[in-house]
C-alpha cells in the first residue's frame, strides 16, 4: 500500500505538491529570540508525544531557547494540526504529528480545514510498520493462531470481531478496514483517543484485535499480546518469527507510518533548514535513539525527501479512501 521510494529532486517535489513559495527566502539573522512551541494533536504519553518531547529537548539544546510541547488532542490529531496550519510561518510554532493526520484526515473528513500543502516538512523522525495483534486468551479460546484463523473467525462470526485504533479514520483503522474488505468479512471498529489506549483495550480483553505500533513489542514479549503479522515489506528484527502480510497472501499490503516535525507553509526555506539541522544531532544521543527505536526506525529525512514522501502518500491513501467508500462528513 505504501512504497517508500525517495528519488525525486526537491524542486519537482515542491512543485508537485503545490506548496506555496515562502514569503521570505531567508531566515532572520537573530532567530530565535524567544521560546518555541511544538503542538501535538495527541495526548501526553502517546507515541507522538514521546517523539515530540525528544525533538523539543534537542531543539532547546541546539538553539539555546526553551521549547514547549503543547498537547491538543482530538479528532485524530486534527485539532492540533489545524491550529498549526493557521499559525504564522515564523518558525516559532511547529508541529509534531503522524502520517494519518497529514495524508489521510484532509481526504477523509469533509470538515477538515487544512490540507497537506498547508505545511512545510522539516524532518521525518521515524517510520515503522504496524503489528497485527490479538488478545492471547481470546485467541486461545477461539483457536486463532495466525491471520488466516482470524479471518476464518470473522467469516463465521459477522460483526463479532472487534478491533480498535487511535481514532476514526487513522491509518490503523483504515488498515483494518482494508483487510476486512479484502477478506470479505464484517468487523466492528472501536475508536480510542490514542493507539496506546486501543492496545491496552486488547490486553484487557475489552477488544479482540488491533494494528498496533512497535511500542507494544514489550507487551508481546511479556505474553500480553499475540502477534499475527507485520505490515512491513520484510520481517522486523524485533519480531523475527512474525510473518509479513505478504507472506500470508496479501502481497501489496505494506503499510508504513511516520512521525515528523513540520512548520506552517510559507516558513522561509532557510529557516526550515536551520530547524532541520538543529534537530538531527538527536542521532548522537544514545538514550534518545533508544527511545526512538522503541517506536520505529530513526530516519531523520531532510525537508526535500520528507516532502517527497508526503507527496507520494497523499494519492495512495486517497485511492484507499475512495475504494473503501470511507469519506465522512
Amino acid at each position: 500500500m505504501i512504497v517508500t521510494s525517495r528519488v525525486l529532486c526537491a524542486f519537482l517535489v515542491v512543485s508537485a505538491l503545490g506548496w506555496p513559495l515562502a514569503r521570505a527566502q531567508g531566515a532572520p539573522q537573530s532567530w530565535p529570540t524567544k521560546s518555541l512551541r511544538i503542538v501535538v494533536g495527541f495526548p501526553a504519553g502517546s507515541v507522538t508525544d514521546t517523539v515530540a518531547r525528544l525533538i523539543a529537548e534537542q531543539l532547546a539544546k541546539s538553539l539555546g531557547q526553551a521549547v514547549v510541547v503543547e498537547n491538543k488532542p482530538g479528532a485524530n490529531g486534527a485539532i492540533g494540526v489545524g491550529e498549526v496550519a493557521r499559525a504564522l510561518p515564523d518558525g516559532y510554532t511547529l508541529l509534531v504529528t503522524n502520517s494519518s493526520s497529514i495524508t489521510i484526515n484532509p481526504q477523509l473528513y469533509k470538515q477538515i480545514n487544512y490540507k497537506a500543502s498547508d505545511f512545510a516538512p522539516i524532518v521525518m523522525a521515524i517510520e515503522a510498520p504496524f503489528i497485527l495483534t490479538v488478545n492471547p486468551a481470546w485467541a486461545q479460546k477461539n483457536s486463532v493462531n495466525d491471520t488466516k484463523d482470524l479471518i476464518r473467525y470473522a467469516q463465521q462470526h459477522p460483526d463479532k470481531l472487534s478491533y480498535g485504533s487511535g481514532g476514526q479514520g487513522n491509518m490503523a483503522h483504515l488498515s483494518f478496514v482494508s483487510l476486512s474488505n479484502r477478506a470479505n468479512v464484517k468487523t466492528t471498529h472501536v475508536p480510542y483517543k490514542s493507539a496506546a489506549l486501543a492496545g491496552l483495550a486488547v490486553i484487557s480483553g475489552e477488544l479482540d484485535a488491533v494494528f498496533d505500533t512497535l511500542s507494544t513489542v514489550p507487551n508481546i514479549q511479556a505474553g500480553k499480546l499475540k502477534p499475527l503479522a507485520v505490515t512491513a515489506a520484510k520481517r522486523i528484527a524485533q519480531l523475527p518469527d512474525v510473518p509479513t502480510m505478504a507472506e500470508i497472501g496479501y502481497s501489496d499490503f505494506e503499510v508504513i507510518f511516520w512521525m515528523g516535525l513540520l512548520a506552517p507553509a510559507g516558513t522561509p526555506p532557510a529557516l526550515v533548514q536551520k530547524i532541520y539541522e538543529a534537530t538531527t544531532p538527536i542521532l548522537n544521543n544514545s538514550k534518545a535513539v533508544a527511545v526512538l527505536k522503541n517506536n520505529g526506525e530513526p530516519v531523520m529525512l531532510d525537508p526535500a525527501r520528507f516532502a517527497q514522501q508526503i507527496n507520494k502518500e497523499v494519492p495512495v491513501w486517497g485511492d484507499v479512501i475512495r475504494r473503501e467508500a470511507l469519506v465522512n462528513e
